[in-house]
């Protein structure tokens, strides 16, 4: 029998309550494939960590939409987060551990390290004054 590939789209503001909501989407859409509690709660992670940085660095001083579109295909779930913020000018740079342009906010500059850590894929582009995409990929399920 052939697999069925499914997907969903989320919108929602850059408000800090949304992280919650996007991730547990997330997870709930995933959980069709009978994964493990350990990837499971990795993908949460990598998720969370993608829609923490919308919400933070994307609209600074301003509010913003944030578009989270799922695939389920297989054993592979993807997730891409995307907004129409400010960019990044070095993804590079921005992706190096401790990195962070909000220092004053004491923030620790580990979210793109979490990103690629607990998903099995991740890429990310960016256009400065376009906006950010993060795409990630995880593998669940396998027993």
């Amino acid at each position: 029998m052939k697999t069925k590939k499914n997907e969903m789209d989320l919108i929602f503001w850059n408000y800090p309550e949304n992280e919650r909501i996007g991730r547990t989407a997330a997870a709930v859409f995933a959980a069709i494939l009978n994964p493990t509690m350990e990837e499971i709660s990795d993908f949460k992670t990598a998720v969370s960590e993608a829609i923490t940085n919308a919400i933070i660095h994307a609209y600074p001083g301003k509010e913003g939409k944030i578009f989270m579109h799922l695939e389920r295909e297989g054993r592979e779930v993807t997730v891409h987060i995307r907004d129409e913020g400010v960019g990044i000018a070095d993804i590079q740079k921005s992706m190096e551990p401790m990195y962070t342009t909000l220092e004053e906010e004491e923030r620790s500059g580990m979210g793109f390290t979490f990103m690629e850590a607990f998903s099995d894929e991740m890429r990310v582009e960016s256009e400065p004054g376009r906006g950010t995409s993060v795409y990630l990929m995880k593998k669940m399920g396998g027993r």
